[in-house]
């Protein structure tokens, strides 16, 4: 079930995600509101689940991590144990920032960031040591032309 957001709790949340850092008094500023109201509706937020973790984004080149794969999985495994192994295994490598299952030829696609060609291999040696997997295609994010993590508040 969907919670109910109103226009102010949609400024709010638009202002949380570009700056959580902001100063409470701001964020009141901004959304035409006191602070004490805006506090009580963030805390709402939260306990509705609407906001999920407050964090800081890093930048991965500043991290030495400059390779981003693209990896299409396609498997002939479909049976549970084979999944929350697959799980499991992605859940505990750190390089796998996102996993989703499709729908379509492909079954998987995970984003993967690692420092450089070789560090994408050692990762992939892991991957299949660790689960039965059909096919395997890495693409190489030459260039990213768009990141964010900032969610369309309509």
């Amino acid at each position: 079930m969907q919670p109910r957001i109103d226009a102010t709790d949609r400024k709010i949340l638009s202002e949380l995600q570009q700056d959580s850092s902001q100063p409470l008094e701001e964020i009141a500023k901004k959304v035409g509101a006191s602070k004490t109201p805006v506090w009580n509706r963030i805390r709402k937020l939260k306990k509705l689940g609407v906001i999920k973790h407050e964090v800081a984004i890093l930048d991965p080149e500043a991290l030495g991590l400059e390779s981003c794969f693209f990896v299409l999985i396609r498997t002939s495994e479909h049976e549970a144990d084979w999944q929350k192994k697959f799980l499991k295994t992605l859940q505990d490598r750190p390089e796998v920032l996102e996993a989703h299952r499709l729908a379509g030829e492909i079954d998987y696609i995970l984003k993967v960031r690692v420092q450089n060609a070789r560090a994408y291999d050692a990762f992939y040696q892991a991957l299949i040591a660790e689960v039965k997997i059909f096919n395997v295609t890495a693409l190489l994010s030459m260039e990213e032309l768009k990141s964010t993590t900032q969610l369309p508040i309509l």
